[in-house]
């Protein structure tokens, strides 16, 4: 079972890192239920989670030094794996990926929209999911490597431009 302290950073499903700023004690329908309060750093917004279903939610730690290869593995893959769909089901997919919170999955959905910019116009909705994508990957790169945001970006773009 998971187990977070105050201070820890933690990875929220489709939200990103987000810091445990406290364990409130709350009482639901007669029981005691403690649960993580969660600052997500991009946004400042605070979610509760409860501690005993923290992993069915997907909170998870953010990734060690041996994944983050693995994710720059799949972000250096050429090939485009997207068969000829419509915009609308691409993004209906995409979308289940970034919501398992997968940094894995979110790699893969960055790495395929950025391909698929280079040969065709994104739809408005694809753009912004592009742009999340990217954002999911450089907050938590920038946490698990304890380098600035700044440095991840140039990493990505020395990727995508060789």
């Amino acid at each position: 079972m998971l187990s977070f302290q105050v201070g820890d950073k933690a990875v929220y499903p489709a939200q990103g890192v987000a810091e445990v700023v406290g364990i409130d004690a709350k009482e639901i329908s007669g029981k005691i239920q403690k649960f993580y309060v969660l600052k997500v750093l991009d946004s400042d917004m605070r979610i509760l989670v409860p501690i005993e279903k923290a992993e069915q939610v997907g909170l998870r730690e953010v990734v060690q030094e041996d994944q983050i290869r693995e994710v720059y593995d799949i972000l250096k893959e050429k090939e485009l794996h997207i068969d000829k769909q419509t915009w609308n089901r691409r993004y209906r997919g995409f979308m289940e990926k970034i919501k398992t919170g997968s940094l894995f999955e979110v790699a893969e959905v960055f790495r395929d929209l950025y391909r698929l910019k280079e040969t065709k116009t994104l739809s408005f909705g694809e753009r912004r999911m592009l742009d999340t994508a990217k954002n999911l990957i450089v907050k938590e790169l920038s946490v698990a490597k304890n380098i600035t945001e700044v440095k991840v970006e140039k990493e990505l773009e020395k990727i995508f431009n060789c």
